[in-house]
């Protein structure tokens, strides 16, 4: 048999450790499980616009790029993000049309340690411009592609692994890659109802070129359904090898699948939904959906107690050097053009509008502005380090706002002043951009539905290192409300 696996509705109770299961018992072949992904996309992305192409040889034959049948997740397939996490000989183009058509010669580390945990690349998923929004809609293939959210066509399914989220989030396959530079991750569970973990700086290997300290704040990962999914996949993807980390990381207390069985026992937790240093209020619902999951965490045993967030750091300090990096370090693109043979002053037939306005503002930055993003750096995560002695967790919303328009304000499409289209993501990001800034793990969890009938997130921020208390508190709520992870969008490939 090498058609789909079983009935839509059934495929739609799996997760990707249930999955793999079968696959270790023989109830399914990977070939089975393959060729129900390459169903599904054929079913919904359509409407969604979410993946790049599909890998044809690996349906035909998962094992074609060696995926350890011994590892835990084998046999489930994964979309690669068209972004950061290059896999030999397959297309990686940043959805930009400066890197079209370009196909690495290497696997980074994160494909390795992919392969390594069973899973099997499939496909690519979109990404905006080099992740530099959630709005994930480009326009380097020659025409406007928007991917959008199963949960509702016209919203934005989030960034910049958005079509990574739609296709867990349309029930494609359990479990796709994805990377956070400011909430890449975590916004596209938060707007899609998954789980997203960024991990702490230094936990995820980073891609071969790069290192923590070029890239402080991104970091590689993976969106699903379930928290066991997420633990599971990160028991592989945290190995990093050696001399792969600017600064080795302590391991955390227990490891990834470990801590899923483990009370965390009674936590104090610091409650915020304030304006972290920005000039705008958080969506009353969000806010209102933070202060409920509170209330639970508060019936599960733990302290939690609302922090007044203009005690948290220096926000003035902490946003300028976020934005610093943010748009200074567009002067890369220089180095990016030379790479592709393309001239500097060409490089606005190369960039989407809004990705070219960051590139032109990178002159507004000097090397005193640098040392003092620095400054700016170590006085921000030594500020959060002190809060961190006084709780064990934050609670905040994972995004400021709801599901916004796609190809709306967010868009690398938009045509408008830098300033205040920075501005505006930011606002939005408040939650997200400062684990960025630190390098603090944080989680994304589904929290229920908004009036529109659109997902909402919350946000779990961890201690440095300290990803094992996250998984603890995260089973914890999927424990307590399990509808919360097992919503379905009106598009489905169930539906």
């Amino acid at each position: 048999m090498t058609g789909p696996a079983m009935g839509w509705d059934e495929w739609a109770k799996h997760d990707a450790t249930a999955l793999a299961a079968l696959v270790r018992k023989g109830e399914l072949s990977p070939k089975q499980v393959a060729a129900q992904v390459a169903e599904g996309v054929g079913r919904v992305d359509g409407r969604l616009a979410a993946v790049l192409g599909l890998f044809d040889d690996v349906v035909a034959n998962p094992d074609t790029d060696r995926p350890n049948r011994a590892g835990l997740l084998y046999g489930v397939p994964v979309f690669i993000k068209d972004l950061g996490q290059a896999m030999a000989g397959r297309m990686q183009e940043s959805g930009s049309k400066l890197w079209a058509g370009f196909v690495p010669q290497a696997n980074d580390p994160l494909i390795d340690n992919t392969l390594a945990a069973g899973l099997v690349p499939i496909g690519r998923s979109t990404s905006p411009e080099f992740g530099m929004t959630f709005d994930t809609s480009t326009d380097y293939q020659g025409t406007v592609r928007v991917t959008r959210n199963p949960w509702n066509p016209a919203r934005t399914p989030g960034g910049s692994s958005g079509g990574s989220a739609a296709v867990v989030a349309a029930g494609v396959t359990p479990i796709s890659l994805s990377s956070d530079g400011g909430g890449s991750t975590r916004i596209p569970a938060s707007y899609c109802g998954l789980v997203g973990l960024k991990a702490a700086r230094g936990r995820v290997p980073r891609p071969l070129a790069q290192s923590e300290y070029i890239t402080r704040i991104a970091i590689d990962g993976v969106l699903t359904r379930s928290v066991r999914d997420t633990a599971a996949a990160y028991e592989t993807l945290s190995r990093v090898p050696n001399g792969g980390t600017f600064m080795p990381l302590r391991a955390p207390r227990h490891g990834f699948v470990e801590s899923l069985s483990i009370d965390p026992g009674r936590l104090r937790i610091g409650l915020s939904t304030g304006r972290w240093g920005r000039g705008t209020d958080t969506d009353p619902q969000v806010a209102t959906r933070v202060r409920e999951v509170g209330v639970l965490l508060q019936s599960l045993g733990h302290i939690v107690e609302e922090i007044d967030d203009r005690t948290i750091c220096d926000w003035e300090a902490m946003w300028r050097g976020y934005i610093t990096q943010w748009v200074g370090s567009r002067a890369g693109f220089v180095a990016m053009a030379r790479a592709r043979g393309v001239e500097v002053q060409e490089l606005n037939r190369y960039l989407s509008r809004m990705t070219w306005r960051h590139f032109e503002a990178h002159s507004r930055y000097d090397k005193f502005d640098i040392f003092d993003m620095m400054a700016a750096n170590n006085a921000t995560t030594r500020s959060f380090g002190r809060l961190m002695e006084t709780y064990d967790v934050l609670l905040t919303p994972t995004l400021a706002i709801r599901v916004p328009e796609a190809n709306g304000p967010y868009s690398l499409l938009a045509d408008e002043d830098l300033d205040s289209w920075v501005a505006r993501l930011a606002d939005a990001c408040r939650y997200t951009m400062p684990g960025n800034e630190t390098g603090m793990p944080g989680i994304s969890l589904p929290a229920g539905l908004d009036t529109d009938g659109l997902p909402i997130g919350v946000q779990v921020h961890g201690n440095f290192a300290r990803e094992d208390t996250l998984i603890q508190v995260a089973a914890q709520i999927e424990r307590a409300k399990p509808e919360w992870f097992s919503a379905t969008p009106g598009i489905h490939a169930s539906k």
